[in-house]
């Protein structure tokens, strides 16, 4: 299996998770690597950003003396998760409304490790 359809197949499979309606794998300088984003979204401003908010976050934060766990972005009727795959990408999972964040980044532990062995 191609390193391209192996990393789809990690997507999919994260999205079998009924909270999870898009998951996204985005390079840290805002490239779309592999994965769906939102039906009204324009792909190239909803990877670029969310790139943004994650590296934003970690340059805010990183005085703090502590590890940045993920970027949680609250809208009225969903929520978008960003989390850090490897140096090179990071996972964006817009996540239904009442998803359980608990639950969410806990089923999304393999699967970035699965991602940082197939990048």
């Amino acid at each position: 299996m191609s390193t391209a359809s192996s990393i789809e197949k990690i997507l999919e499979d994260v999205k079998d998770d009924q909270e999870i309606s898009d998951a996204t794998l985005v390079s840290r300088s805002g490239t779309h690597i592999a994965g769906d984003v939102p039906e009204k979204a324009h792909r190239e401003t909803y990877v670029a950003m969310s790139a943004i908010l994650l590296g934003s976050a970690e340059t805010a934060t990183s005085e703090l003396e502590d590890q940045l766990a993920y970027v949680l972005v609250e809208l009225d009727n969903s929520r978008i998760l960003i989390e850090d795959s490897g140096p090179s990408a990071i996972l964006v999972l817009r996540l239904e409304e009442g998803a359980d964040l608990e639950d969410i980044l806990e089923t999304t532990k393999q699967p970035i490790k699965d991602i940082q062995r197939s990048l």
